[in-house]
Parts: C-alpha cells; structure tokens; sequence
C-alpha cells in the first residue's frame, strides 16, 4: 500500500474506532463514520467491504496497540506479587480516569453486542484478544513465582472483567481497589 493509501486506512480506522466506542456496532453506520473521516463512503468501501469487515479491522488494530502498551506497562512492573497486583489495577484505574465517559473494554462491549452472532470476525478477534492478554498475565505470574500461574490468570481476569463492568455500572472506581484485593488472597 502507497503512503497515502496507508493514511486513508488510518482515518478510517480512527474514525471507526471512536463511531463503534461512542455508539456501539448497532447503532454505528457507515454514512457516519465516512463523515467522520472526512471521506466519502465510496472511499470506505474501497478500504474495506462492509461495515462487518470494517469493525474486524479496528479490533485487529486496537489488539495491535494493546499489545504495544502492555509491552510498555511490562517495563514498569515489579518483581512482586502484591507489586504486580497493585501495579495491573492502578493502570485500570488510571484508565478508567482518563476517559471521558468510561465505558470498559471495547473488545468486551462489542462482543456482547454481538453475543447473537456467534460466527462474526470480529467474536473471534474479540476472543483471541482476551486469551493473548489472560496469557501475558500468566507469565507475569510465573514471573513473580506464583504457581498454577494459567488457571490464577484466568481467575484475575474475571476480577478485571467484572471490575470494569462493575465500574461502567456504578460509577465507583473502588471496585479496582476491591478486585486487587480478592487477586491478592489468590496469589
């Protein structure tokens, strides 16, 4: 792909990334994340096939750039169970207070909307997320010397799961705190 063709890609995925957080993947059409992106839909269409294509690609990128910012968060964890603990839910709750309106995890919310069609790219782009990111919490626990590090990191994303849920509901970022705490009886 040319440079300009690379940049086009990019406002569109930019675009479609911010219509499908605000909105959701419903209520998101693609007159308006064209506008969005200052294309017209022809445009679009010329990147990307359909709308269905289209959120299958944001959801690759954002796993992209997870990927890269939990790579950055890697170099400032401790060596320490209770560190690693305390360091995974305080970026939670920075997160959380970063955002404008927080509203959890895209990838979550997305794959609960589309909890009624199972065969959708962008379920299993959704899944392979999560398990890449339960994986990288088991070695960061085989890191610090928990054992049974696999079935420990799957328990700790439910409390980060049911965390970010519980915060989207309530308001109340304290459940971090409470989540960390229960991850902290499991280590």
């Amino acid at each position: 792909m040319g440079l300009r063709k690379d940049q086009t890609r990019a406002r569109i995925l930019d675009a479609a990334y911010e219509a499908f957080w605000r909105s959701g993947f419903s209520r998101t059409n693609v007159d308006g994340i064209a506008a969005r992106a200052r294309l017209t839909k022809r445009t679009l269409y010329a990147h990307f096939r359909s709308k269905d294509d289209l959120l299958a690609a944001v959801l690759e990128h954002q796993s992209e750039l997870t990927r890269a910012r939990m790579a950055e968060i890697d170099a400032s964890l401790t060596n320490t169970r209770n560190g690693l603990i305390d360091s995974l839910f305080s970026q939670l709750a920075a997160w959380q207070t970063r955002q404008r309106r927080f509203a959890g995890s895209g990838f979550t919310r997305l794959a609960a909307e589309l909890a009624d069609m199972p065969g959708h790219p962008a379920r299993a782009i959704a899944a392979r997320h999560k398990l890449w990111v339960e994986r990288w919490y088991a070695q960061r626990l085989r890191k610090v010397g928990v054992t049974q590090a696999d079935a420990k990191a799957r328990q700790i994303m439910l409390l980060i799961e049911g965390s970010m849920s519980l915060v989207v509901i309530h308001g109340d970022r304290d459940y971090f705190t409470a989540a960390a705490k229960a991850a902290k009886r499991l280590l």
